[in-house]
C-alpha cells in the first residue's frame, strides 16, 4: 500500500522522475483549465444564464461571501488567489472517484507547495496593502525582542497548513485501503462518499485559514476602503 504518490513513478531518467503527483497534478490543472475556458467562452448577461454560468456564479459568489466575512475586506482582492487554491484542492479530492487515480493533495511535497503559495502571500498582499515598512514593523511588536519568535510563528503555521492537509488526505486514503480488505463490498462505497466530503471540507477549510492569514497581515491598514489589489 502505497502512503504517497510520490511512490508510484511512471518515468525516470537519472534523478529526474516523473511520478504520480506530477502527472495527477497537471490532470487536475488540466481540467480546470478546459472547464474554465468552456464555461467563460460563452457567457450572457440578463435572467438567463447557461446551466454551467448559473453554478460557476453561484461558486463565485460564494466564495466572495465566505472571503469578506473572514477578512472583513472586499473579496476580490483575494478571490482570484484563494478561488485557485479552493478549486485545485477539492478537485483533487474529488477525482478519487475515477479509477486508479491518486490525489496530488496525497503528496507533502504537493501541500508544502501550496502552504508554501500562502506563505508568500501574506507579505505580498500585506505589502501591498500597508506599505513595506508598516508591514515589517508588525514583527518587532511589542519590541524587538520578539522578532525571531515572530518570524518562527509564521514559519510554523506555513508548516501546520501543509502537514494538516497531507495528514486528512492520506489518512482516508489509508482507512479506504483498510475497509476494501475487510470488508470490499459495502464500506467502500459509503467510505468513498464520505471521501468526497471531506476532501471539499479540507479545501475549505485550508482556503479560509489562507484568507485569515493573509487578512491578519493586512490588518493594519488606514482605511479598508483605501486598499486595492496589487498589480
Amino acid at each position: 500500500m502505497r502512503l504517497s504518490p510520490d511512490q508510484l513513478i511512471f518515468w525516470q531518467y537519472g534523478f529526474i522522475k516523473l511520478n504520480a503527483t506530477l502527472v495527477f497534478s497537471w490532470l487536475v490543472m488540466l481540467v480546470l483549465v478546459l472547464t474554465s475556458f468552456s464555461l467563460t467562452r460563452r457567457l450572457r448577461s440578463g435572467l438567463h444564464p447557461s446551466r454551467g454560468q448559473a453554478m460557476l456564479e453561484a461558486l463565485i459568489s460564494f466564495l466572495n461571501d465566505q472571503i469578506e466575512d473572514a477578512s472583513q475586506q472586499p473579496g476580490k482582492i483575494l478571490l482570484p488567489f484563494i478561488g485557485s487554491l479552493f478549486l485545485f484542492i477539492a478537485l483533487s479530492n474529488v477525482l478519487t472517484i475515477v479509477p486508479w487515480y491518486e490525489p496530488p493533495t496525497g503528496s507533502l511535497s504537493t501541500t508544502a507547495a501550496l502552504a508554501l503559495c500562502v506563505f508568500l502571500a501574506v507579505p505580498y498582499f500585506g505589502i501591498a496593502a500597508r506599505g513595506l515598512k508598516d508591514f515589517l514593523r508588525e514583527y518587532i511588536q511589542p519590541n524587538v525582542i520578539m522578532l525571531p519568535f515572530n518570524i518562527i510563528g509564521e514559519l510554523s503555521r506555513t508548516l501546520s497548513l501543509a502537514i494538516r492537509l497531507f495528514g486528512n488526505i492520506m489518512s482516508g486514503s489509508v482507512i479506504i485501503a483498510i475497509l476494501l480488505a475487510i470488508a470490499p463490498l459495502f464500506f467502500p462505497i459509503i467510505m468513498q462518499i464520505f471521501g468526497l466530503l471531506i476532501g471539499v471540507i479540507q479545501a475549505y477549510i485550508f482556503s479560509i485559514l489562507a484568507v485569515v492569514f493573509i487578512a491578519s497581515g493586512s490588518a493594519k491598514a488606514k482605511n479598508s476602503d483605501e486598499r486595492v489589489a496589487p498589480t
